[in-house]
């Protein structure tokens, strides 16, 4: 589960937002799940997994801290000391049915590798990404690769003006698959749509579910998002 993981790779490619990838040889990653990362705080960073290819993993992340500002001053050759994968992905037996991806900001990286692997499997899939500004958008053209893709701004300077729930009020879907800030995880839990899956973001301690510092309140109690999750029916988690 502990890997030393090789820098290919760590440049900026939207505002304050850098995509690392790093060598991990022999490890199947399941879409949706997380690596815990090493730096010199107390605690680890949780990373989703944006994509895999090969035994190459992108990350992407926002650097907002001092454990991400760390991150971005890596280079290429050095070594990370990483957990994971962990936690549960998002459902990919999506068989015959329409799927929506929704993310918003940081929470867009995990869709990426969903879809593509949704994709792959010959299942049709929408994507709405939220961003702030124009300046903040990523990954838009490889999105638009693997099928129809909508970006909005919040204040209207690129693709739609708003918030993802504008267009997702118009498309019909089977299935909705999201990732994002909680205000935005609230607005699509919900949809209509009768199956919806949330990749909740919460601060964590440990990463395997034994210090209980990323519970999420859910209708009998409570949840480890870590453990747990960090993907969820919308049915299971009250935000």
């Amino acid at each position: 589960m502990r890997h030393d993981v090789t820098i290919v790779s760590n440049r900026q490619i939207a505002k304050a937002t850098m995509e690392m990838k790093v060598r991990c040889p022999g490890v199947e990653i399941a879409p949706g799940t997380f690596f815990h990362i090493k730096t010199s705080g107390l605690l680890r960073r949780p990373l989703s997994v944006a994509n895999v290819e090969g035994d190459e993993i992108t990350f992407l992340y926002k650097v907002i801290g001092e454990g991400t500002t760390e991150l971005s001053g890596k280079r290429v050759g050095d070594t990370l000391d990483v957990l994971g994968p962990l936690g549960n992905g998002f459902p990919l037996a999506q068989h015959g049915k329409r799927v929506v991806l929704v993310g918003g900001g940081i929470g867009v990286p995990p869709l990426y590798y969903v879809r593509r692997r949704l994709h792959e499997m010959g299942i049709e899939t929408i994507a709405i990404l939220g961003f702030d500004s124009k300046e903040s958008v990523f990954y838009e053209d490889a999105f638009r690769e693997l099928g129809e893709t909508i970006i909005t701004t919040v204040d209207g300077s690129h693709g739609e003006s708003g918030f993802v729930t504008g267009p997702l009020a118009r498309i019909e879907a089977d299935v909705l698959l999201s990732c994002g800030p909680e205000a935005m995880l609230k607005a699509v839990a919900t949809s209509p749509i009768p199956e919806r899956y949330l990749s909740i973001e919460n601060r964590m301690g440990c990463g395997i579910g034994a210090c209980f510092a990323c519970v999420c309140q859910a209708p009998g109690g409570y949840v480890k998002v870590c453990s747990d999750g960090p993907v969820f029916n919308a049915e299971e988690v009250l935000l």
